[in-house]
């Protein structure tokens, strides 16, 4: 069953991070950051996630679907990204993140999916440079050959 989660998701090579935060955190900012470095907008403001294998698969919820809240401009429209497996979930507006996260990394069980879970501040210079280092470092790996292979490792990238 599909589950709807209030965030906002895009896809870095075929992997989706979600951006999760309270109104004003800069979850849209962060996202519209990383769809200038070359991303694709899964959704704003709300992802749906269903299980496939041993992955969470993000999609766009089909009411909100290729719609970007730009702060100060309004709603734009933007091309989508195809469904991607969840590799890892940035979290904003927390406590200030630690400069060096805690290893092994934390986990959050989605429908009985572990996904890496890192504190993030966007507020700093080169946000969108350092949420991609965040997926290669911290994310999952899935094999290319497919979207999500039932055998999809727990290692990190």
């Amino acid at each position: 069953m599909p589950l709807v989660l209030q965030a906002s998701a895009v896809a870095i090579s075929g992997r989706a991070v979600l951006i999760e935060g309270p109104p004003g955190s800069g979850k849209s900012s962060l996202a519209l950051a990383l769809l200038d470095r070359g991303a694709g907008l899964i959704g704003d403001d709300g992802v749906t996630l269903t299980v496939q294998g041993k992955c969470l698969i993000a999609t766009p919820p089909p009411n909100i679907a290729g719609l970007l809240e730009v702060r100060g401009v309004g709603l734009v429209r933007h091309d989508l990204a195809e469904p991607a497996p969840v590799a890892l979930i940035l979290t904003l507006g927390g406590p200030a993140p630690e400069r060096l996260p805690a290893t092994p990394i934390v986990r959050r069980t989605i429908a009985g999916i572990a996904v890496p879970v890192l504190p993030f501040d966007p507020g700093t210079t080169v946000a969108g440079l350092r949420a991609e280092w965040a997926l290669a470092v911290h994310g999952l790996a899935f094999k290319p050959a497919s979207l999500c292979p039932t055998d999809a490792p727990d290692n990190k990238a």
